[in-house]
């Protein structure tokens, strides 16, 4: 039986951090997938595929995959923009692998911007879900 609800009633606004945190769990499995892409490139250039650079993208890439479930957490996005870092210095293993890292450090920058814009304008009720509909 399906409740009622009084025309008094307003539905829950949408959750802004509950889009945010797919959208974070989404750049993870981009970068996750590009990861992986790099393999083929690092097998054909310089020194080719050993275990250290493989190893290194193989498993940095199952941190990336774990790391989706972990979004939902405070400290999510500055865990997301450190271990851009990790990824960064795999430049020591082969080049391509920290220009992957410098380009996904840059998205997560531009998350991290705005995910402050929202949370700003959250503060302020400027959100389009916490306008209240004209009567």
């Amino acid at each position: 039986m399906m409740s009622e609800q009084s025309p008094n009633a307003h539905p829950q606004p949408p959750d802004p951090w509950k889009s945010f945190r797919g959208v974070m769990a989404g750049t993870l499995i981009l970068e996750a997938i590009v990861m992986m892409l790099a393999l083929p490139v690092v097998a054909t250039s310089g020194s080719g595929l050993t275990a250290v650079s493989g190893g290194y993208l193989v498993g940095l890439t199952l941190v990336l995959q774990e790391m989706c479930g972990l979004q939902g957490r405070p400290w999510a996005i500055w865990a997301n923009l450190g271990i851009q870092v990790v990824v960064i210095a795999g430049a020591f293993i082969h080049g391509a692998i920290g220009f992957i890292g410098v380009v996904f450090a840059m998205v997560w920058l531009l998350i991290v911007y705005l995910r402050g814009e929202v949370k700003r304008r959250q503060d302020r009720g400027l959100l389009p879900g916490q306008q209240r509909p004209p009567e």
